[in-house]
């Protein structure tokens, strides 16, 4: 770890803090005018290949926001190129893969031993941490094994994840197999960004919403838990974050995330509310009121620091990752307002121990 003393680990332990960390998922993205400038010397992809550049597109975006963490700039999907399932990025619609996966022997050509490939993302952490010091944490990140898995099958985004769906149903040996090849791979990638110095580990489970609470605890979260436990022995907390996901929150606890991420479809506290105020929590504003005018931003910023109510662990963030064309002055002047005004919230260490029962 690099700042393992920093707001934004302390919040993520649970610990109490003078004000509540904030960071921004996809904080580095086309609404800036700098990264643009570097999109339009390199693809999405070979950005991620190039530590310099991906550590420069990592500490800018932190820096002009002046959050209270850096996530390492790097593409979900990386793993499935290493796993020997090439992808691409198809204009205006996102990635795609070139050959789905559909059966068992689609499975079983699958390789788990090349995760060292992807030490390119590792040298951008140490370059960013290098830069940063103890100052700002650094966050790693991979994909959830059933997001992953979903774009694997389905070859890439899906309504109605016909397809990843059917192999559960149907083949669900195939579908363990594929599941426990995606936590080795995702496991030994994000341990090697810790051991590069990132402060934690988060986990983006994107599609797992689309399923019911009965399915994920049967198909999913036996491959959660075990990535979540593989990860907690590298020292460092782990988030777990799933979109439209509110049903699912309590299972997706078993997994023993430090962090539960909570999207913008529930209330801040009726989700912290259902998890039983154990361990913390992260979000929660909808990332597209970063499109309204200040007052209504500054309103319901305001009403989600009310909602955590100063408790210890809460860490503010979207609730998914930011929108292409937001105005960056609204994302900069939200990221001051929780700075200064989500101190106000907090509690004294007093007050807050005795609600807490210590």
């Amino acid at each position: 770890m690099s700042a393992p003393n920093s707001l934004f680990v302390r919040a993520a332990k649970a610990q109490l803090t003078e004000r509540t960390p904030i960071w921004l998922m996809r904080q580095a993205g086309r609404y800036m005018a700098e990264y643009r400038a570097v999109r339009k010397q390199y693809s999405l992809i070979e950005i991620c290949k190039k530590p310099k550049i991906a550590a420069q597109v990592t500490i800018e975006a932190a820096e002009i926001l002046k959050v209270d963490a850096a996530i390492i700039f790097a593409d979900l999907l990386l793993p499935l190129e290493v796993m020997g399932l090439p992808f691409h990025f198809a204009a205006g619609e996102g990635p795609k893969i070139e050959k789905p996966i559909r059966d068992v022997v689609d499975i079983t050509r699958l390789r788990a031993d090349r995760a060292a490939d992807l030490g390119y993302v590792s040298e951008a952490v140490t370059l960013v941490c290098k830069h940063f010091g103890d100052r700002l944490p650094v966050i790693g990140f991979c994909g959830a094994p059933f997001t992953l898995a979903s774009y694997m099958i389905e070859g890439g985004g899906s309504r109605n994840y016909i397809h990843t769906k059917k192999m559960m149903y149907s083949s669900p040996g195939a579908w363990n197999e594929l599941m426990t090849k995606l936590v080795a791979v995702t496991a030994e990638y994000s341990a090697d960004q810790v051991r590069a110095g990132a402060d934690t580990i988060q986990i983006f489970d994107s599609w797992v919403g689309c399923l019911t609470v009965e399915d994920y605890r049967q198909y999913v979260l036996p491959h959660a838990t075990a990535l979540v436990q593989r990860l907690q022995k590298t020292g460092v907390p782990i988030v777990y974050f799933g979109t439209d996901s509110s049903t699912l929150l309590s299972s997706m606890q078993e997994t023993g995330a430090d962090v539960i991420g909570l999207d913008w479809r529930i209330p801040l506290d009726e989700g912290w509310k259902s998890l039983g105020y154990r361990g913390a929590v992260q979000g929660n504003l909808d990332p597209v009121l970063l499109f309204a005018d200040w007052a209504e931003l500054k309103s319901r910023a305001e009403n989600i620091l009310r909602q955590a109510g100063g408790r210890a662990g809460h860490i503010f963030n979207l609730g998914h990752g930011i929108l292409p064309e937001t105005p960056v002055e609204n994302v900069k002047a939200l990221c001051e307002f929780v700075r200064e005004r989500s101190a106000e919230f907090k509690k004294t260490d007093r007050t807050l121990k005795l609600e807490l029962g210590k």
